[in-house]
C-alpha cells in the first residue's frame, strides 16, 4: 500500500497514540498476564515524546505512529504501532525502512524491546535486528548500522 505518509507528532496526538496501543498491544499483554486497560494507556500518556515521534497516516487519516528516541549509545525504537486493519500491508516495513535508512546514513544504532511472543518479532528481524537480551516481559533487539554500499 504507498497510499501512506508519516508527519512529525504533536502534543494534540497523544490520547490517539494511547488508545491505538492499547488495541495493539492487548492480546500480547493478555497472555503475559499484565494488561491493564489503565496502565496500557498511562504508559504511553508518560513517556509520550512528540519531538522525537512521527504519526503514520493512510489515506489521511491517523494509523499509528512511530517513535525514535536518541539515547547515549544509540537511537531506541519505541511506540511504534499500526492500526490492525492495516497490518499487513507493508505499511509498518515501508515505516520502519525508512526510519533505518536514516540511521544507516548517521550512522546510528538502534535498539527496541518486543513482547514476548510477539509477531512483530519477525518484522525487525527481517530488518536487521538481532536477539541481545530478555526478561521476563520483554525482548531486546539490536541493530548495527548497514555500510554503505557502493554502486
Amino acid at each position: 500500500m504507498a497510499d501512506w505518509e508519516i508527519r512529525p507528532a504533536s502534543a494534540a496526538d497523544v490520547e490517539a497514540v494511547a488508545e491505538l496501543r492499547a488495541v495493539v498491544l492487548r492480546a500480547d499483554l493478555e497472555r503475559l498476564g499484565r494488561y491493564d486497560e489503565y496502565r496500557v494507556r498511562q504508559r504511553l500518556r508518560d513517556g509520550f515524546a512528540p519531538a522525537h515521534t512521527w504519526v503514520i497516516e493512510a489515506r489521511g487519516a491517523f494509523a499509528g505512529c512511530v517513535a525514535l528516541r536518541p539515547a547515549e549509545d544509540a537511537h531506541w525504537l519505541e511506540h511504534f504501532y499500526l492500526a490492525p486493519e492495516l497490518q499487513g500491508r507493508g505499511i509498518g516495513a515501508a515505516v520502519l525502512r525508512r526510519l533505518l535508512e536514516r540511521c544507516d546514513r548517521a550512522g546510528t544504532v538502534v535498539r527496541l524491546n518486543v513482547l514476548r511472543g510477539s509477531p512483530a518479532r519477525r518484522l525487525y528481524e527481517r530488518h536487521g535486528f538481532v536477539f541481545e537480551a530478555e526478561d521476563p516481559v520483554d525482548v531486546f533487539l539490536v541493530r548495527e548500522p548497514a555500510s554503505a554500499v557502493s554502486p
